[in-house]
């Protein structure tokens, strides 16, 4: 028993640095796609697709007849350099791992193997999938979600390594997990440029996007409530490059996340109310467009419920730490659980200041030892879901045709 572990351990850390040093951003990941499939097949397991572009999945089939559950692993990386010193570094020019997806398709492809040699212990079937560009918008999930991966499923879970959590221990909540996350941007413009000497002779466009950003600014908690968190933070400003020319165009950018939909579109609309007053009093043309990001990830209390069980039975209670608030980042497995139940785990993988790093810092790293323990935990989670849920029983299909799928939407 001990060698299968390390041999799992060996396995995982090894599809772990072979990613890390080849990373892919999303939608291009064809030699990460390639290299699963070649992975899992060399196991005896069937590989299906490509799905969503470069989006592949397995299904492993259990001894006995029950429902269908579902394992997801996002497989792009970020376009940024690499700045660890380590062998594993990406060899990939401006191109890297710092979000810890190299991990989570390392765990996912144990989850697969974990699962194929249980298969007797299996109750239904479980699907292991591995979704690109979950980083870019449009976001990879609902394209595998069109591409069907969710047919059949009753459930779905996913994990995310956690860098602020030490190894060893899973992070949990119920209910928002994460925020949604909306890019915008604010594009002002007049006839022609102006003279700064006078900005009353025409649209001042830089000084009509400080009110606009000012305006904006002050939503969050003045028109939601502020016991549930919104934050919209403005990142972008673009104006002319002489000190006395009031430019034809200005422009501002940033995101908008909300936990509560209700508030996410509440101040959308705001924001839509304030771009045409500002347009309209000062005889400009103010543009705003959004780019929707992901919903806010809703886990499912019941799936949460079985994660944190099957920890406790396989790691006891000190494994489980209990997250108290939302993480306002954002994350499109949660387009997967507007469809389907489900649960997002956190795993601990800090075990020191190297490995500490935020998500997304030139020099993110992680602690590699939770990779087979927690394969084989989430394949115990999808075994205990599918013993819990007993017999196959008729179950109404996914609507898998949901327009909230991250395409531009324009106010003028």
């Amino acid at each position: 028993m001990a060698d299968e572990a390390q041999s799992l351990a060996q396995v995982l850390v090894g599809v772990r640095r072979y990613l890390h040093r080849h990373p892919e951003v999303g939608m291009e990941e064809h030699n990460t796609s390639r290299f699963i499939r070649e992975t899992l097949e060399g196991y005896g397991l069937d590989v299906y697709g490509p799905i969503a572009g470069t989006g592949l999945y397995v299904d492993i089939e259990g001894s006995a007849p029950g429902g269908a559950v579902g394992y997801r692993a996002d497989i792009d990386a970020l376009p940024t350099q690499d700045q660890k010193q380590v062998p594993y570094r990406s060899q990939t020019p401006n191109v890297a791992h710092l979000c810890g997806h190299d991990a989570h398709t390392a765990i996912a492809i144990g989850v697969a193997l974990v699962l194929h040699n249980n298969r007797d212990q299996l109750q239904g079937r479980a699907r292991v999938f591995f979704q690109p560009n979950e980083e870019g918008l449009p976001s990879g999930a609902p394209l595998m979600i069109r591409g069907g991966v969710l047919e059949g499923l009753d459930a779905v879970y996913a994990v995310h390594v956690d860098p602020t959590l030490e190894v060893g221990r899973y992070g949990l909540i119920t209910g928002p997990a994460t925020a949604s996350s909306d890019r915008f941007e604010v594009r002002i413009r007049q006839e022609g440029t102006g003279h700064s000497a006078r900005p009353h002779e025409g649209a001042d466009t830089v000084w009509i996007a400080s009110q606009l950003m000012n305006q904006f600014y002050q939503l969050s908690g003045r028109i939601t409530d502020p016991r549930t968190p919104s934050v919209l933070t403005v990142t972008m400003l673009d104006g002319s490059e002489a000190h006395n020319v009031i430019p034809e165009q200005a422009a501002l950018g940033g995101t908008l996340r909300t936990v509560s939909p209700d508030d996410r579109e509440t101040i959308r609309t705001h924001m839509r109310e304030i771009a045409n007053r500002m347009e309209s009093l000062h005889k400009a043309h103010v543009e705003l467009d959004f780019e929707d990001g992901s919903p806010p990830v809703i886990n499912d209390e019941a799936a949460i419920a079985n994660v944190e069980a099957t920890i406790r039975d396989t790691f006891g209670e000190e494994a489980i730490h209990q997250i108290s608030e939302s993480s306002m980042g954002g994350e499109d497995f949660a387009h997967y659980l507007k469809h389907v139940s489900g649960g997002f785990v956190r795993v601990g993988t800090a075990s020191g200041p190297e490995t500490s790093y935020p998500l997304h810092h030139h020099r993110f790293d992680l602690d590699e030892t939770p990779l087979a323990p927690t394969s084989r935990l989430m394949a115990r989670v999808l075994l205990n879901h599918l013993d819990r849920a007993g017999p196959e029983t008729p179950s109404t299909s996914p609507n898998l045709t949901s327009t909230d799928n991250g395409t531009p939407e324009a106010t003028h």
